[in-house]
């Protein structure tokens, strides 16, 4: 009956929407005249009005309707420019048009501005065959917008060429669906994965979609964890949360301040003092994120004052150059001032700082370091007047050894924290300055293959990280942190069991996925196997 029911009701939708008639078609720009119009132009890269008739066979282009396009191939791909359309009120279900030319994200696109806000953005395919894109606009509806078509790569596809601009509803290629995201065949369900950036066209082109690599600057603020991470090096995609398990992610927080100089792996700091002058107001401080450019050398920050909701590059980058990278940054109580560790030619180097602008190296490098470093303090069986520092290289190995605010003594040699290739550049939040006290870790889950899937990688599950008293000296321990409870449906328990040889102790729920817990004693010798879907861990 349901599914009768389903498809009887499709029909009669069918049957009602093909007897109306769509709308007539508003054309925002077909670029058939000799100029822009009222479309304004800046830099020089766009020329003085349309590529028409004869001017588009040299630019070897396909795909164009009419004579004209709007190209910013005048002279090669070296010029630099953009053009911005007057306002222009959205009637329409969908824009639609065909795009050619470089796919770089940001730098050779056309924008689509609502309230001055980028809602929509599409970039070439890096091909001069100009392709057909609609964009669903009924969020927007009735509202004024403005489109921008933006040039600001000088290299090879350095330019953008865009055509027949319309407002309509029955749009030439429909969007790409938005459903049934974060329920596909091999998303996983307790993991953070990126969403299709796909979905929206808002940034499309990446070189993989939804692709994610290195965790950056975990912080937890006012109520909230903020959870960035690398988009290859493009971009710092955003995720916020309240409980560690369900997560929104927002938009890229920040965008390579040019084309390739990349914004690489770094930190995030809540600037409480306002120590570095970038909040207005002092009962607002800025929360500061610093990374490495691509060069591996200049250094920068940017910063948000809205509770990680918008982004500014510090207009002063670089605030450093040092042949280093990977910032990690936190303020050491102690001492008053701000440390920095970064790593380079198999070393961390410490530098400290009272503005967060300017930064002194203390000249007390660590050896045998690789990327990454995570650097924080922990008490020993949970006793704050018994702590020992731990540094965390990107692979997970630690030492533990003390910290007086420039120089790091390990005392321990290196210990593994997790098994196999695929935990890499791990952070953790500070919470123990802003939070519950507790230190919480997050890797990048690298290495996974998801077959025709629109999301790339993935990040570990939220873990509780502990020193321990052992009869080896203190460990670090790694548990999921409370909130998985959340998590939930049913608990199955067995207390106090002695197993035979050869017995078998099956579950009795079914699920699609579980949370074990175990707390055994397994004689020498004897062999404990726990038996998932047939595979044997």
């Amino acid at each position: 009956m349901k599914f009768t029911f389903s498809l009887w009701l499709a029909v009669a939708i069918a049957g009602c929407t093909s007897s109306v008639q769509a709308a007539d078609d508003i054309v925002i720009a077909d670029f058939e005249t000799p100029t822009f119009g009222n479309w304004k132009a800046e830099g020089t890269a766009f020329g003085k009005g349309p590529a028409i008739g004869v001017q588009v066979g040299p630019l070897e282009m396909a795909g164009v309707r009419g004579d004209g396009v709007a190209s910013s191939e005048w002279e090669g791909d070296k010029p630099t420019g953009k053009l911005t359309s007057p306002l222009f009120k959205i009637e329409r279900r969908y824009l639609s048009f065909v795009i050619g030319g470089g796919g770089y994200q940001v730098h050779t696109c056309m924008n689509l501005l609502v309230d001055g806000k980028i809602v929509r953005s599409a970039t070439g395919p890096f091909s001069d065959v100009l392709k057909p894109v609609s964009w669903d606009l009924k969020a927007y509806a009735g509202k004024n917008a403005q489109l921008q078509l933006v040039d600001e790569a000088t290299g090879q596809w350095g330019h953008i060429n865009v055509d027949h601009i319309l407002l309509t509803d029955a749009p030439e290629t429909l969007p790409v669906t938005t459903q049934p995201l974060y329920r596909e065949t091999f998303r996983p369900q307790v993991h953070f994965t990126a969403r299709q950036w796909t979905t929206e066209k808002l940034n499309p082109g990446m070189r993989e979609d939804g692709w994610l690599n290195d965790l950056n600057g975990m912080i937890y603020y006012d109520g909230e964890y903020h959870m960035f991470a690398q988009r290859w090096n493009k971009c710092w995609i955003h995720a916020v949360s309240k409980d560690l398990v369900h997560w929104t992610e927002l938009e890229p927080a920040f965008w390579e301040e040019w084309l390739d100089s990349a914004v690489q792996s770094g930190t995030c700091v809540i600037d409480y003092k306002n120590s570095s002058g970038l909040s207005p107001d002092p009962k607002n401080p800025p929360m500061v994120a610093f990374w490495s450019r691509n060069d591996n050398k200049s250094h920068g920050i940017s910063y948000s004052l809205d509770h990680g909701r918008t982004w500014k590059h510090y207009d002063k980058n670089p605030i450093l150059v040092k042949p280093e990278r990977d910032p990690k940054v936190f303020w050491h109580e102690p001492s008053g001032h701000w440390v920095m560790m970064m790593y380079g030619e198999g070393q961390y180097h410490i530098l400290t700082s009272d503005n967060l602008i300017d930064w002194t190296d203390v000249k007390k490098p660590l050896g045998n370091s690789y990327e990454c470093p995570d650097f924080f303090e922990l008490p020993i069986d949970g006793k704050k007047e018994n702590s020992k520092w731990v540094l965390i290289r990107a692979d997970g190995r630690y030492t533990l050894g003390t910290f007086n605010g420039t120089e790091f003594k390990e005392e321990t040699d290196q210990f593994s924290s997790d098994v196999g290739p695929h935990f890499y550049a791990t952070q953790t939040f500070d919470n123990v300055n802003t939070g519950d006290g507790r230190r919480i870790q997050l890797a990048w889950m690298r290495g996974g293959v998801y077959p025709e899937m629109p999301f790339n990688q993935q990040v570990t599950f939220p873990c509780l990280l502990t020193l321990r008293s052992t009869p080896d000296g203190p460990r670090l321990y790694r548990e999921p942190v409370a909130e998985i409870a959340t998590l939930h449906l049913k608990e199955e328990k067995w207390a106090n069991r002695t197993l035979r040889a050869d017995e078998t102790l099956p579950l009795k729920e079914s699920s699609d996925a579980y949370h074990l817990k175990l707390d055994v004693n397994v004689p020498i010798g004897s062999t404990l196997t726990l038996d998932i879907r047939g595979v044997p861990v």
